[in-house]
């Protein structure tokens, strides 16, 4: 199953696109201890003089009601004001409100336009979203080849959301010349980062050696690391293949388990 959009995350850009500006980190500084009214006296004036940093950040200040009552529209005309500088997380932030229909008219080709922006730009998040709309085909002609060239391009950049949806296309064959090697490859990427599902489908091709060499105590082992990060079939695969080793093999498997999750999923073999 894929993995649908992500939604914004509520942080605060510390990039300046002029000179660093010692109002503008008393602002980040006070955002960071809570002070969200010292924050926005600090970047409001920053922002009306045309700091896309600065335009961005009162975005998401009225996005998610900081000091500020919430206000969607308003949220949107900072966000493209920060956007039309070609500030990437401006253009982002202001593709998902209309990938949404917060604060303005729901308008896909829009949202499509300025995460190609971003994307461009080298934005992984953004390379992420244009594989998942040309993936699912929301609102566009959907085309599993550049779907898998963004998710590679993200991908590559260690976004784990889009190594585990290109794994999936690998698996599949869509997009791509099925390719059941470089899935395990991408779901091992994504997996090392914690990613549930991915743990689940790396240890789904040990347990039928689709991949990789078969392996139970890694199927084992996959498996309840994706359990553990909320992955239902990951709960079930480890507990099928518990019934079918020994118990020295049990053992063994839960060591390997309990290894990799202290290395951070660094050691796992």
């Amino acid at each position: 199953m894929k993995i649908y959009l992500q939604t914004l995350l509520l942080f605060f850009c510390s990039v300046v696109c002029f000179s660093l500006q010692a109002d503008f980190q008393s602002g980040l500084d006070a955002a960071k201890r809570g002070d969200y009214i010292a924050a926005l006296g600090a970047w409001q004036p920053l922002a009306e003089e045309g700091s896309a940093a600065a335009q961005y950040n009162l975005g998401m200040m009225y996005k998610s009601g900081q000091a500020v009552e919430k206000n969607q529209e308003t949220a949107v005309k900072w966000f493209l004001l920060s956007a039309q500088q070609g500030f990437v997380p401006g253009q982002s932030a202001l593709a998902l409100m209309y990938m949404s229909g917060e604060g303005l008219s729901q308008d896909y080709v829009a949202a499509v336009t300025w995460y190609k922006l971003a994307a461009d730009q080298g934005d992984a998040d953004a390379q992420y979203n244009l594989g998942l709309i040309y993936d699912t085909g929301i609102e566009v002609p959907q085309n599993s080849e550049l779907a898998v060239r963004w998710y590679t391009l993200a991908a590559e950049q260690g976004f784990a959301l889009a190594q585990y949806n290109l794994g999936l296309m690998y698996k599949l064959g869509q997009g791509v010349i099925k390719d059941d090697k470089a899935a395990a490859q991408w779901y091992r990427k994504a997996a090392e980062q914690g990613l549930g599902s991915a743990q689940t489908n790396l240890g789904v091709m040990y347990a039928f050696g689709t991949g990789v060499e078969k392996n139970f105590l890694y199927a084992y082992m996959w498996g309840g690391l994706g359990a553990s990060n909320g992955s239902a079939n990951g709960q079930k695969l480890r507990d099928d293949f518990a019934l079918k080793m020994s118990a020295s093999q049990l053992s063994e498997a839960k060591k390997l388990a309990r290894e990799c999750k202290i290395s951070d999923y660094k050691s796992c073999y």
